[in-house]
């Protein structure tokens, strides 16, 4: 049916310009509708709190490999992606609905193990699963996670609304998932060789750990309430820092100046990406699956968060013409380019 009709490839467009072009003529026709398409959470306005909702699907063969995926673990992980937007929100997650899609090569003990994952995280963050929905797949797994949540309209916290002068912050450290995901696929390859062989994982706890057991950070927004600090924006680290800050740039029409020395890595990450022959930066920068929170503060905060260690201050914001820069160690400028993950492409 489409043999004399012009064909654009999605990946010619990419997972966000994707996005930008379905929902570009969305029209909000409902009052209670506070915040739509945009965001890492959708606003309602719902008895006196506002109604947060977030949907994300995970499909194996693109953003999971059983070969070395615990389905336990992923489990788990299909939880916390979805939790994180919640927090990234400034919100409160309260419920998740869970919807699956198998093939019959899976029997009911793998399907109660991968439940397993799922009951640990809700029991882990006080989140009640409420409902979902089960299919035959013949794609392989498929599981799609909505979540809800909900917070005072004073205390949530957008993409849009960095000011010029903030701060820049970041929890954690980044570029673990990705270094870990290294680790996992040479391993595959190994055993795919030599089925005699076993995985070499011994002291990569950490970046593994990252990779398939990640945890949504509700410390962050916990800790920032206990603070009394409010970010004038904030976004969750899931396709790398550089992806996510100039997400936050441009819908708030801003600039930044980003400096390498301050980017938190964890020792193992830079230690395995050297090993990897990659570059610990570039792995913070694209990476991306750290769920971290990566968030703006003014600049009076900075005595309430400056000797706190959950958080790194990584640069500031600027005017928009002065552009998104990163700041490298030796005290170059470069212009900041999202290099991670694309749902229809590669991954750099």
């Amino acid at each position: 049916m489409f043999e004399n009709q012009e064909r654009t490839h999605l990946e010619e467009l990419g997972e966000f310009g994707l996005i930008n072009h379905l929902t570009k003529n969305i029209k909000l026709t409902q009052k209670s509708t506070i915040k739509g398409v945009g965001d890492d959470a959708a606003v309602l306005d719902h008895a006196g709190k506002k109604l947060l909702v977030s949907t994300d699907m995970l499909l194996e063969g693109i953003h999971f490999d059983l070969a070395y995926t615990p389905l336990k673990h992923l489990g788990y992980k299909a939880i916390q992606v979805n939790l994180s937007d919640i927090y990234a929100m400034n919100g409160t997650a309260s419920q998740v609905t869970v919807s699956i899609g198998m093939s019959s090569k899976f029997p009911l003990e793998a399907i109660e193990e991968l439940y397993e994952g799922i009951y640990l995280a809700c029991d882990n963050y006080n989140v009640d699963l409420v409902g979902g929905d089960t299919t035959a797949s013949k794609q392989g797994l498929v599981i799609s996670v909505t979540v809800l949540g909900y917070a005072d309209e004073k205390d949530i916290v957008y993409r849009n609304t960095a000011e010029e002068g903030d701060l820049i912050c970041v929890s954690g450290d980044l570029g673990g998932a990705y270094t870990g995901l290294q680790l996992l696929e040479r391993e595959k390859l190994v055993y795919i060789e030599n089925p005699n062989i076993q995985p070499d994982l011994e002291g990569k706890d950490y970046i593994v750990e990252r990779q398939l057991k990640p945890e949504a950070r509700k410390d962050i927004i916990d800790l920032l309430k206990e603070l009394d600090v409010k970010p004038t924006s904030m976004i969750d680290v899931s396709d790398g820092l550089a992806s996510e800050l100039l997400h936050i740039c441009k819908q708030s029409n801003k600039g930044c100046n980003l400096y390498e020395e301050k980017i938190p890595v964890d020792p193992m990450t830079y230690e395995t990406a050297r090993e990897f022959g990659l570059d610990p930066t570039v792995c913070a920068l694209s990476g991306g699956e750290d769920y971290e929170l990566l968030f703006t503060v003014k600049q009076a905060e900075y005595d309430k968060i400056k000797f706190k260690m959950d958080f790194t201050i990584i640069g500031y914001i600027t005017e928009p013409n002065a552009g998104c820069n990163l700041i490298t160690k030796s005290g170059n400028v470069h212009p900041l380019k999202a290099q991670g993950w694309n749902a229809f492409g590669s991954q750099a």
